[in-house]
């Protein structure tokens, strides 16, 4: 089927591009409410899984609480705060940045990565903006007595336990295992889902014991350490209150809200610049009101320095 437009780049008051793809939204019971384009094809969802991989991680004992529970889920942006977590995570398991295996890298974060540029150092495992999850695993893998010099190996136990905990919360079986850019195995979901996961975060009752509900309630405490300054994912969460985010490569966002709601997307070309527009426009179909909202409802298109367009939603979409 021909995937519908989420989102249209204006230049001067011309259609330039487009941007397709599928939408789910999910209503305060689970159940599917608005479905555009596939949603029920899988997809890879990124580092939209991270939550999902944080929370089984907890489930399986890993001890942290409060910023560096959220930096477990994060994509991060590298900045000084972000990084003193990660050593902070590696330290209590007795480890350090020499066992990470994600790739050497430059902060995420615009900011960062120019101050990182301004010292004169190279690409290090620990800017890379996976190194929270990383760290996570490791620790998680020394916590439980596993190897740690094998965590990313789709067949290591830690790997196998967090598919289960995925394929439970998902409510679907993770239908293909690719390598992630950080090295991680990487479980595909359907867009319905992985939207269905997320929900499952929130809607756990606050002192439960449910471990999703303790990254859940992470995320929104410290919505920085998530992502950073000036990022989309952390200015929606500091915004909106109860609203949980989380971004992935390739275009994909998946959002939960305080009273239930489930948002995943995926722009089937991979383009960014057109995810948090149509978000925001999933938002405010459920009634949600924020001025987070206003402000991010359309990306500006420059021209010779100047604001000459924008990327919107078509008004009729939901």
């Amino acid at each position: 089927m021909s995937l519908p437009v989420l989102a249209e780049v204006v230049r001067s008051g011309f259609v330039e591009s487009e941007h397709r793809g599928s939408v789910v939204v999910l209503d305060t019971d689970g159940s599917v409410a608005v479905s555009l384009g596939t949603p029920g094809e899988v997809i890879l969802p990124r580092s939209a899984n991270k939550p999902l991989q944080a929370s089984g991680m907890h489930a399986l004992g890993l001890g942290l609480s409060g910023t560096l529970l959220a930096l477990s889920a994060a994509s991060h942006s590298g900045e000084d705060r972000h990084l003193e977590g990660v050593r902070s995570i590696l330290a209590a398991a007795g480890l350090g940045e020499a066992d990470l295996q994600c790739p050497p890298d430059v902060p995420y974060g615009s900011q960062a990565r120019l101050a990182w540029a301004r010292s004169g150092r190279g690409p290090e495992r620990v800017a890379m903006n996976c190194s929270g999850k990383h760290a996570a695993m490791l620790a998680t893998a020394a916590l439980r007595g596993w190897p740690t010099d094998s965590y990313l190996e789709p067949e290591h136990p830690l790997q196998r336990e967090l598919l289960v905990d995925v394929e439970a919360r998902a409510d679907e079986r993770v239908a293909w295992t690719a390598v992630d850019g950080c090295g991680a195995p990487l479980f595909g979901l359907t867009l319905i889902g992985l939207a269905r996961a997320v929900r499952s975060l929130v809607v756990a009752g606050a002192g439960a014991g449910d471990a999703g509900r303790a990254v859940a309630d992470a995320m929104r405490a410290f919505p920085e350490y998530v992502g950073g300054t000036g990022r989309d994912v952390t200015e929606l969460m500091a915004g909106v209150p109860g609203l949980l985010v989380k971004d992935g490569a390739e275009a994909v966002y998946v959002a939960a809200t305080a009273d239930g709601h489930g948002v995943a997307l995926k722009v089937a070309d991979g383009a960014a610049r057109a995810c948090v527009p149509v978000l925001v426009a999933a938002l405010r179909s459920l009634g949600l009101d924020a001025a987070v909202l206003d402000e991010l409802a359309e990306t500006p298109v420059l021209g010779g320095g100047r604001h000459v367009g924008v990327v919107r939603v078509p008004s009729a979409l939901f």
